[in-house]
C-alpha cells in the first residue's frame, strides 16, 4: 500500500492509442495514476493521495475489467481481521450478559490472549491506515486517515501499556486491579473501517459501469474488401483510413465512415438515445458501434482507433469524471479545517472526562476521545461531490450528452438565457434547393451550373445544397479559379475569366451591382422563411437561388419545455430579417437578431453576460466557435464541426434541442444529489461529534461506544455513494 514513486503532477498527456485505454508518457508504457477526489494529483505508478489519503486509481481503470488490486488487498485484510476480531467481540458481548466471564477472564493471561488476537488486526490489517495517517501528518494534509490512525493507535497503545505494566497502572489509579483493556475496540474499529473501505471500493467501481459499457460496444473485428474484391475478416485494430468494409445485416458498424454502396437503416440509440433507426444511403456518414439494420452496406473507413466517435466519447467522459466541480471547493475548505478541529475536540473531551467525569475516569476519557476521532472521519464529505459527478457524466453519455468537465454540468443548472443559432440547431442543417429565379436573359441551368461549380469549393451547408441539385440534373462542374470566401457575405470565383459572385445582397452591392430586380422577388420567399442567395455573373445580377432548411421535428416541443423552465430564448442567424422573423414567428421565439456576422455572435453573448445573464450558446458551425467559447456554457450539436465541439462544454451527439432539455434535467439532478450528499455529510458530523464527546451523558446517561462510532463512520460513506448511484437510473 506504500507509494513507491514520488508523487507529482504530470502536466501533459498523449492521446490514448487505438485499442488501448491507457495514457502513455515519455517514460514508456507506464501507467499514470490519479485521485478520483483530487484529480490534480497525478503520478506514475500506484500510491495514495497526499491530500485525502485515498488510493490512487490508474487512468485506464475506468475502461478495464481487470480486478481492482486495492479491493483485493482490502478484502483480504478484512476477512483475516474479521476472523481474529470475532473472539474479541464474543468476549466483550459476553461481559454484558454473563457476569462470570467478566469476573474470571479479566486477568493477565486473558489480556495477553487479546493482545495476540488484536495485534495482527491492528498492525497488519490497519497498516494502510497508519501509513496514510503518518503521511498526512508529515505533509500537514490532515484527513480521515489521520483520525483513524489516532483513534485506533491510542486505544491499542493504551491497552498494550496496561498489559505490559499492570502494577504501574494499579498504583496510578489506586485500584486493586489493572484498568480494563480495549483491544476489542481497536480490532473491531479496524475491521469495520476495512469493511467500509471494501463496500466503498465496490460501490465506486459501479460508477464506471456506464463508461465500460460504452467501451464494450465497439466490435472486435471487421470485414475488409481487398483491392481484388476478396473479403476477409481482420481485427478492428488493423483497419486503416480508406479501407472498404462490408457490414452485413445485424452487425455493428466497425468504425466511423461513409456509405459507398447499398442502403440500410442504422440503430444509433447507443449514441443518441433515439430508438428509431436512421436511414443511410450512399454518401451518408455512419458511426462505429452503431448497429446495421436489414440492408447490407459497404462503407469507407474515415476515422479509426482513437479518432472514432466512440473512442472520443469514452475519452471525454473519462476526463469529465476526473474533473472537479466548483461546489467541491466548499467541501475541500471545510475538510481542511475540520480535522484539526476534531483533534482539538477529542483532546478537550478527554481532559473534561479525565478531571470531571465519573469513574472510571481514565477509561471514559479514552473511549470518548477515540469515539470523537472515529465518528468524525470526513470521508463522506470528500466523496459527496466526485462520486455524483462520475455517475452523472456516465449517465449523460448513455443519453447522448457529452460533458467536457464537472463545471459545465454545474453551470448548466444556473442558465437563464439560451442563444440558439438557427441553421443546424433549430433546423435540420441540411438545406435543399426549392426554387431558382433567373433574370437578365440568363438560363436557369447556366445559373445553377455556375453556382454549383463555385460552391463545390465551399463547406457551407447552403453551398452543398446547390451542388447536390446540380448533380441531380447531371450538370457538370466547371473549372474555377481565384476562389475567395468573404466571411458573412458569400463566395467569389472565376469561370472562363468571368467573375461569379454568390452570396447576400451586400456582397453584390459592394461590387457596384444593381440588385433592384432581385430585391422584390427575394422578399416573397423570405416571408415564407426560405433562404435566398443572390448570384451575379460578370458584374451583372443573374438571379436568385432559393433554399429551404426544414425545422427539426423536435424543435417546437423542446422550445416549449425550455420556456416552461423559465429559459429566455434568443435566436441568432445570418439570414435576412424577414426570413428570421418568419422562422421566429413559426416557433414562438420573441427575441431574435438577423444579419448576424460570426464575430457579432460572440459580442452578443458577452453583452448579455455583462448584463448579469447566465448564457448558454447552442451552435454547430465553425463560425459558432467564438460564441460557444464566450458563453457561460457552450452547447455543440454533435452533427456539427469538430471545432464547435472542442469549444463547447457540452456536446449533444444527436444534435437537437431535446438534448438540451435532457442535459438541463440531468444537471439539476446531479446538483441536487451533490447537495443531498453534502447535507448528509455535514449533518452526520454535526450530530455525531457532540454525541461521541458525551454531550448526552449528563441528561440521558448515554455514551457512544467507539465500535458503534466506527460502524456509523464506515456506513456513512457507503450511504453517500449509494445515493449517488441513484443517478444511473434518472429519467431524461
Amino acid at each position: 500500500m506504500d507509494n513507491p514513486h514520488s508523487c507529482h503532477e504530470i502536466k501533459t498527456e498523449t492521446p490514448h492509442q487505438p485499442g488501448n485505454a491507457k495514457v502513455l508518457v515519455d517514460e514508456g508504457d507506464t501507467e499514470i495514476y490519479t485521485c478520483p477526489m483530487h484529480p490534480q494529483i497525478r503520478q506514475i505508478g500506484p500510491g495514495s493521495c497526499p491530500i485525502c489519503g485515498m488510493a490512487l486509481e490508474p487512468v485506464e481503470l475506468a475502461l478495464s475489467d481487470k480486478p481492482d488490486p486495492e479491493l483485493i488487498d482490502m478484502s483480504k485484510r478484512f476477512w483475516v481481521s474479521l476472523a481474529l476480531s470475532i473472539p474479541l467481540l464474543a468476549k466483550v458481548m459476553g461481559e454484558h450478559f454473563i457476569p462470570w466471564i467478566h469476573q474470571n477472564l479479566n486477568n493477565d493471561l486473558t489480556r495477553f490472549a487479546q493482545l495476540a488476537l488484536a495485534t495482527p488486526v491492528v498492525i497488519w490489517g490497519g497498516l494502510p491506515f497508519f501509513v496514510r495517517g503518518v503521511q498526512s501528518i508529515k505533509t500537514l494534509k490532515l484527513n480521515m486517515f489521520t483520525l483513524i490512525a489516532l483513534g485506533v493507535g491510542v486505544a491499542f497503545a493504551y491497552s498494550l501499556a496496561i498489559t505490559l505494566f499492570p502494577l504501574a497502572f494499579m498504583e496510578f489509579t489506586k485500584q486493586s486491579t489493572p484498568p480494563e483493556v480495549y483491544y476489542e475496540a481497536a480490532a473491531i474499529i479496524t475491521t469495520l473501517v476495512l469493511l467500509g473501505q471494501v463496500l466503498e471500493l465496490k460501490a465506486r467501481s459501479q460508477t464506471n459501469s456506464a463508461l465500460r459499457a460504452l467501451f464494450d460496444l465497439a466490435p472486435k473485428t471487421a470485414h475488409i474488401i481487398d483491392a481484388d474484391g476478396q473479403e476477409r475478416e481482420i481485427a478492428i485494430s488493423e483497419v486503416m483510413v480508406g479501407d472498404n468494409l462490408r457490414v452485413r445485416p445485424g452487425e455493428k458498424i466497425p468504425v466511423d465512415g461513409v456509405v459507398v454502396e447499398g442502403h440500410s437503416a442504422v440503430d444509433q440509440s447507443m449514441l443518441t438515445g433515439e430508438s428509431l433507426p436512421v436511414e443511410k444511403l450512399p454518401f451518408d456518414k455512419v458511426t462505429g458501434a452503431t448497429i446495421n439494420g436489414t440492408g447490407a452496406i459497404i462503407i469507407r473507413a474515415e476515422r479509426v482507433g482513437a479518432e472514432t466517435m466512440l473512442s472520443q466519447i469514452v475519452a471525454q467522459v473519462a476526463k469529465a469524471q476526473r474533473s472537479r466541480a466548483p461546489i467541491q471547493r466548499m467541501a475541500d475548505i471545510v475538510s481542511g479545517y475540520f480535522v484539526p478541529i476534531v483533534v482539538i475536540i477529542a483532546l478537550l473531551s478527554a481532559i473534561i472526562w479525565w478531571f470531571w467525569g465519573p469513574e472510571p475516569k481514565a477509561a471514559n476519557a479514552l473511549l470518548n476521545a477515540v469515539a470523537v476521532l472515529i465518528i468524525a472521519c470526513p470521508c463522506a464529505l470528500g466523496l459527496a461531490t466526485p462520486i455524483s459527478i462520475m455517475v452523472g457524466t456516465g449517465r449523460a453519455a448513455r443519453a447522448g450528452i457529452l460533458v467536457r468537465d464537472a463545471s459545465a454540468l454545474e453551470s448548466l443548472e444556473k442558465i437563464d438565457t439560451l442563444i440558439i443559432d438557427k441553421t443546424g440547431t433549430l433546423t435540420e442543417g441540411k438545406p435543399r434547393l426549392v426554387d431558382l429565379v433567373a433574370i437578365n436573359n440568363f438560363a436557369p441551368d447556366k445559373i445553377m451550373q455556375f453556382a454549383a461549380s463555385i460552391d463545390a469549393l465551399s463547406e457551407h451547408p447552403l453551398a452543398q445544397a446547390i451542388v447536390n441539385a446540380a448533380k441531380e440534373k447531371d450538370l457538370p462542374l466547371l473549372k474555377v479559379t481565384d476562389f475567395n470566401s468573404v466571411t458573412g457575405k458569400g463566395v467569389i470565383g472565376k469561370i472562363d475569366s468571368q467573375k461569379i459572385m454568390i452570396g447576400n445582397q451586400s456582397l453584390l452591392e459592394g461590387d457596384g451591382i444593381d440588385c433592384t430586380q432581385l430585391v422584390a422577388r427575394a422578399m416573397r420567399f423570405r416571408e415564407q422563411g426560405q433562404g435566398v442567395i443572390y448570384l451575379a455573373i460578370a458584374s451583372v445580377a443573374a438571379g436568385l437561388i432559393v433554399v429551404a432548411d426544414p425545422i427539426k421535428p423536435t424543435t417546437p416541443e423542446a422550445l416549449r419545455r425550455l420556456k416552461a423552465q423559465g429559459m429566455n430564448i434568443v435566436m441568432l442567424t445570418g439570414d435576412n430579417v424577414t426570413t428570421a422573423k418568419a422562422i421566429a414567428d413559426k416557433l414562438g421565439i420573441k427575441e431574435f437578431q438577423a444579419d448576424v456576422l460570426p464575430t457579432r455572435k460572440a459580442e452578443i453573448v458577452q453583452e448579455l453576460i455583462r448584463r448579469g445573464r447566465k448564457v448558454a450558446m447552442a451552435g454547430d458551425g465553425v463560425n459558432d466557435a467564438p460564441a460557444l467559447a464566450s458563453a457561460t456554457i457552450g452547447i455543440a450539436m454533435g452533427n456539427g464541426t469538430d471545432i464547435a465541439m472542442e469549444s463547447a462544454g457540452i456536446t449533444l451527439i444527436k444534435g437537437d434541442l431535446m438534448g438540451i432539455v435532457r442535459a438541463r434535467h440531468l444537471s439539476s439532478a446531479v446538483m441536487a444529489n451533490i447537495r443531498q450528499n453534502l447535507f448528509f455529510a455535514f449533518i452526520y458530523n454535526a450530530l455525531g461529534v457532540p454525541v461521541a464527546a458525551g454531550l448526552l451523558y449528563p441528561f440521558f446517561g448515554i455514551l457512544l461506544s467507539p465500535i458503534v462510532a466506527s460502524a456509523a463512520m464506515a456506513f456513512s460513506s457507503v450511504s453517500v455513494i449509494s445515493n449517488s448511484l441513484r443517478l444511473r437510473n434518472v429519467k431524461l
